[in-house]
Parts: structure tokens; C-alpha cells; sequence
């Protein structure tokens, strides 16, 4: 199996860790005091988060789960909702050369997750709203 492996920092690793619980819908493998793992088979992802002093300033752009639907975004949608996110959507939107749907929700230290389907591609890397 090959997986995706994401290291953040984090300030809370408590409240990081029931972010990504919720959010991933699944619970570590390992919890350690300072350390926490996940590992995911939908979609393949190692993700670990370190408790650190130091998570000032985004290095990260954003992160995403690409899944095979419209309607798989919408049922992530739905199910983060349930467990009290605010998730910003954007349907039909131009970006990164494709059209896509998609919703966003932001972790305890700021950083951004998309739940995304590509329905199209674009020639135009702007995010825009198609109408």
C-alpha cells in the first residue's frame, strides 16, 4: 500500500487530535504525550501531529481529499456538519486548471482542508465561480 504522509505541528495536540477524528472519521493508531498517528485507507494518508511551541506562520498552502463524486463531497459535507464544522462551499468553481466542487474546513492551527471532486479541466488556474 502506498500512502500519503503529512507531518503538522501543532499547539493543542488534544484539540488537533479531535479535529482530525472528526473530520477523518477515524481514530489514531498511536497516541503518545507529545505525538499523535493516523492512518487512513479512504483516502491512503499517514498524517501525524506533533504538539510543538512553534506553529507560527503557514508554510502550507492547503490540504485536500480528492474523492469520485459530487455526491461523495456532499456526504463529507453533511457528516462534518453533523459533528459542528462550518464547511464554505463552492460548487462549480474554477481552480487549480479544473473545474470542481468542493468544501472547505480549517483546522485548530489555521489550516485549510478541501474536500474536493474534479468534474472538468480548465484551462484557467484562478478561482472563479462559474454562474
Amino acid at each position: 500500500m502506498t500512502n500519503v504522509h503529512i507531518g503538522l505541528n501543532v499547539k493543542d495536540l488534544k484539540e488537533s487530535t479531535n479535529f482530525y477524528v472528526k473530520m477523518l472519521g477515524a481514530e489514531p493508531v498511536k497516541v503518545k504525550e507529545d505525538y499523535v498517528k493516523f492512518l487512513i485507507q479512504n483516502p491512503n494518508l499517514n498524517l501525524t501531529l506533533t504538539q510543538s511551541e512553534q506553529t507560527e506562520g503557514n508554510q502550507i498552502n492547503h490540504l485536500g481529499i480528492q474523492v469520485e463524486s459530487r455526491e461523495a463531497v456532499m456526504a463529507h459535507k453533511e457528516r462534518l456538519e453533523k459533528e459542528g464544522f462550518f464547511a464554505r462551499e463552492e460548487m462549480d468553481t474554477t481552480c487549480c486548471y479544473a473545474v470542481q466542487d468542493k468544501f472547505w474546513v480549517t483546522d485548530p492551527n489555521g489550516i485549510e482542508w478541501e474536500y474536493f471532486y474534479t468534474k472538468a479541466e480548465s484551462d484557467i488556474k484562478i478561482i472563479q465561480t462559474i454562474e
